[in-house]
């Protein structure tokens, strides 16, 4: 499920922290699935409990991830989700993309001129379905 690179200059924490955001932005866990406990994952990949606990703390304060007492870590709703959250989530899921276009060949214009065109026609669906005005421009 996750690899760490223990020679990488990037510490253990920030690797899993990172590789959770990708899962998360990826789908590969959705708003409510259970994330294993701090010991078990300590355990499967066998660092420090700490390692994992900071890597859920900084996820936590992200509000990618909540805590609930006694019944374990899952993945936040999305309604739960802050704005950075949000722009975090969609901002993986873009770069993925945008990294997607640049091995097809695509230039720099060509991707700003597709991603307008989906811009324009996904916010006009959404306010012709919901009778939005468009006023909420953020």
């Amino acid at each position: 499920m996750f690899y760490l690179d223990h020679r990488s200059p990037i510490p253990i924490y920030v690797q899993l922290q990172n590789q959770i955001k990708q899962a998360i932005a990826g789908g590969v866990f959705v708003p409510g699935d259970q994330l294993p406990s701090v010991r078990e994952l300590a355990g499967r990949l066998a660092v420090n409990p700490n390692t994992i606990a900071r890597a859920y703390q900084e996820l936590e304060r992200e509000g990618l991830i909540e805590t609930l007492r006694g019944r374990g870590t899952f993945v936040a709703e999305v309604e739960a989700l802050t704005p950075l959250a949000r722009r975090l989530r969609v901002s993986e899921r873009l770069d993925g993309l945008l990294r997607e276009a640049r091995r097809l060949g695509m230039g720099r214009r060509e991707v700003n001129d597709l991603f307008a065109e989906r811009l324009s026609l996904v916010f006009e669906e959404e306010e012709e379905g919901s009778g939005e005005n468009g006023s909420n421009q953020n």
